[in-house]
């Protein structure tokens, strides 16, 4: 029984007491109880995104004279409000609930069906003149008005958020990389020596890597544009008027930035989720890429004394309880970890896109939740590691070239002029008598001293295209 402090909200299945405070109704209220199930709250990026497609159809549904100007005015304020974030307290629901997001998509209807009628001079409950389902969620259902709130969510998470910050990281990338042009130091395979190159040409590759996954997640975005709006239960279209979803769309598309149009066939954007998927996969790609980039920072840096000790870290914070002056790679490993969680979101998400039966995918509020979360994680990465280790980054010039000229594979250079099987024995001569690899081939007698000082040219060789007399060589 209701009293001063909660009213009774009733649904197909009878009455429910909600607190008097709350805007939600008697399927929220319900599922709150129903599925308490973790403490992961439904992204509000999705619940805006509901706000708008609510919004666009109330526009919509008045043009196609299905809803009349009065309710639908107050339905677009109400939504606005919403949108501006007003009623953010009042959508508790958890991400695991009913796979097709149904008593979000509930929450969301009636929350906007109390407050519009508020604004028609009505009340919650009973007696309002805004019905959730009548009204609110008029020619749509959940299993269309959902997955398509999770397009617009994702699609505004990766061109707002995660390009903005990962542009930003490529650029400083890019700026260290042209600051580094005459650092040449020795590469590294199997974790080994190998042949020379800059450090730009290192840094550089780090970029290059970033920014082809910048161009493969803006290639994603078109998929996202395609929306099962207007299919209802299961793509017929069933209880919305001819040109619904055409409508909702064109309203969307309004300063937007992004193509919202009608799939051509809703049923197969209805039954299955490739193109939210597929978007994941290249969110993957790029944690990958990031993960690989941190791991090699934290290789280059490591020592500073006993390890490669060719970059020097932003010292940011003590890195240790007990040993003074330690220098930790800590951005490094936040990185490392996040780019993990993200690798097993996406995993999540092909298990979950393999989720469709029949007329219906059954796992679309993981899919946003993912989604969203791993978009915002990636985004926070791309903006720490830039503000917090590139732009503080630093090389160890000197050490760098002690490296270089010590190592055993700069007698890659001289394989073309004495032979493979020669070099070979330069090299382990050199390494068995802790010789230079100059004074290696001089006592073999392989080459003369002149001719070895115009060949094993580590800034040649890490520019094999321009002309060895066009560098300095760095042995005589």
């Amino acid at each position: 029984m209701a009293d001063d402090s909660s009213r009774l909200e009733t649904d197909s299945l009878g009455p429910v007491t909600v607190a008097a405070r709350h805007y939600w109704g008697a399927q929220t209220q319900r599922a709150i109880r129903s599925f308490a199930i973790g403490p992961e709250r439904m992204p509000m990026e999705i619940i805006h995104a509901l706000g708008r497609i609510k919004r666009a159809a109330a526009l919509s549904n008045a043009r196609l004279s299905v809803l009349d100007e009065q309710r639908c005015g107050w339905i677009v304020a109400a939504c606005d409000e919403v949108l501006a974030g007003g009623f953010d307290d009042h959508f508790p629901l958890s991400v695991w609930q009913s796979g097709s997001g149904t008593q979000t998509n509930m929450n969301v209807n009636e929350v906007i069906a109390n407050r519009a009628s508020e604004l028609g001079g009505g009340q919650r409950g009973q007696k309002r003149p805004v019905h959730p389902n009548d009204h609110v969620n008029r020619s749509q259902s959940t299993n269309d008005v959902f997955p398509a709130a999770v397009h617009l969510a994702a699609a505004d998470g990766v061109q707002q958020q995660l390009l903005p910050s990962l542009g930003e990281l490529i650029t400083a990338l890019t700026g260290k990389a042209a600051q580094w042009t005459d650092v040449v130091k020795i590469g590294r395979t199997h974790l080994q020596d190998a042949v020379p190159l800059t450090v730009a040409q290192e840094v550089g590759g780090w970029a290059a890597q970033l920014h082809d996954a910048e161009r493969r997640l803006r290639d994603s975005l078109a998929g996202l544009h395609a929306l099962p709006l207007g299919g209802t239960a299961v793509g017929t279209g069933l209880g919305a008027p001819t040109g619904f979803g055409e409508l909702v769309c064109e309203h969307l598309r309004q300063g937007s930035g992004h193509n919202w149009h009608v799939a051509p066939n809703r049923f197969a954007v209805m039954g299955c989720h490739d193109a939210l998927v597929d978007l994941m996969d290249r969110i993957g790609q790029l944690a990958m890429g990031l993960h690989k980039i941190v791991n090699d920072i934290r290789l280059l840096a490591s020592g500073p004394r006993s390890g490669f000790g060719e970059l020097r870290l932003p010292a940011n914070e003590p890195g240790s309880s007990i040993m003074p002056g330690k220098v930790n790679p800590t951005q490094c490993e936040a990185v490392a970890m996040a780019t993990v969680q993200v690798l097993g979101q996406s995993s999540a998400v092909t298990m979950a896109g393999c989720g469709g039966h029949l007329q219906m995918n059954v796992y679309k509020p993981l899919l946003g939740f993912n989604l969203l979360r791993a978009t915002a994680l990636l985004r926070d990465c791309c903006r720490s590691l830039r503000v917090h280790l590139v732009e503080g980054l630093e090389v160890d010039g000197e050490h760098i070239g002690n490296l270089r000229d010590r190592s055993l594979m700069l007698v890659t250079a001289l394989a073309p002029e004495i032979g493979y099987d020669a070099a070979a024995r330069v090299a382990l001569h050199a390494h068995a008598h802790q010789l230079s690899l100059r004074d290696a081939a001089l006592s073999l007698g392989v080459i003369t001293a002149e001719r070895f000082d115009q060949v094993v040219n580590p800034r040649a060789m890490a520019h094999p295209d321009l002309q060895n007399n066009d560098s300095e060589h760095l042995y005589g």
